[in-house]
C-alpha cells in the first residue's frame, strides 16, 4: 500500500519544493546563473528559473518581482571576490597572474552569466546593472592592475606615468573584445602573448 507520505516522496522534486528561506533562495539564484549561461538574457524566463530550481514560479515571483531584480541579485551573489594582486617579484609575472585570474572569472558560471547580460540586454535594462558591474567587476579589476603598476613603478620596471586609466583598461578591453568578437578562449599562451608583446613594451621606462 502506498501512503500519502511515500507518494509525495516519490514525486520528482517533492523534497525540493519543501525548501524554505536561504536554501531555496540559493537554489533560485544558482538556477538563474545556469539559465543565463545556457539560454542567455533574452531566453531567460522566471518560469525557466523555477523549473531549474525545482520550485514553483510563485516562489520566484514572491522574492523577485522582475527579471532584472532576480538577475541583479544572482550576479551580486555569484561574482567572486577579487583579492589582492600577488607580488611575484616582477611586473611581467604579476600581470600574467592577474590576467589568468580574470580569465577564470570570465569563464566561470557568474562570468558567463554577466557576459550574457552585457551583450544581450537593452539599454534600459543595462542601466539597471551599471552600478553592479562597476562595483563588482570594473573597480576590483582596476584595483588589481593599479597595484601591479604601482609596484612596478616602485621597482623601476614601469614608467612613472603608466598608472593611467587608459593603460589600466587595455587588458580588460582586449580580453573582452577577443573573447566575444574573435571567440578567443584565452589559453595561457595567449595571455602570455598579451603580457609580453603588448603590456611589457607599453609599460617599459
Amino acid at each position: 500500500m502506498v501512503t500519502s507520505r511515500s507518494a509525495a516522496a516519490a514525486r520528482p522534486g517533492a523534497a525540493s519544493l519543501r525548501r524554505r528561506g536561504p536554501v531555496l533562495e540559493r537554489a533560485i539564484l544558482e538556477a538563474t546563473l545556469d539559465q543565463l549561461g545556457s539560454v542567455g538574457w533574452n531566453g531567460l524566463t522566471m518560469e525557466g528559473v523555477a523549473v531549474g530550481a525545482q520550485t514553483g514560479k510563485a516562489a520566484v515571483y514572491r522574492r523577485w518581482p522582475s527579471k532584472q531584480d532576480l538577475v541583479a541579485d544572482a550576479l551580486r551573489a555569484g561574482l567572486p571576490t577579487l583579492d589582492e594582486a600577488s607580488d611575484l617579484g616582477s611586473v611581467r609575472e604579476d600581470l600574467y597572474e592577474v590576467c589568468r585570474r580574470l580569465r577564470d572569472v570570465m569563464y566561470s558560471k557568474p562570468g558567463l552569466a554577466l557576459r550574457a547580460v552585457l551583450h544581450e540586454c537593452d539599454a534600459e535594462s543595462a542601466a539597471r546593472f551599471h552600478s553592479l558591474i562597476v562595483t563588482g567587476v570594473v573597480e576590483p579589476s582596476a584595483r588589481l592592475f593599479r597595484a601591479v603598476l604601482r609596484r612596478g613603478i616602485a621597482r623601476g620596471e614601469v614608467r612613472a606615468d603608466a598608472d593611467d586609466d587608459l593603460v589600466v583598461d587595455v587588458i580588460p578591453a582586449m580580453m573582452m573584445y577577443r573573447s566575444k568578437v574573435c571567440v578567443s578562449e584565452w589559453v595561457d599562451r595567449e595571455i602570455a602573448d598579451l603580457v609580453d608583446r603588448i603590456m611589457v613594451p607599453l609599460l617599459r621606462p
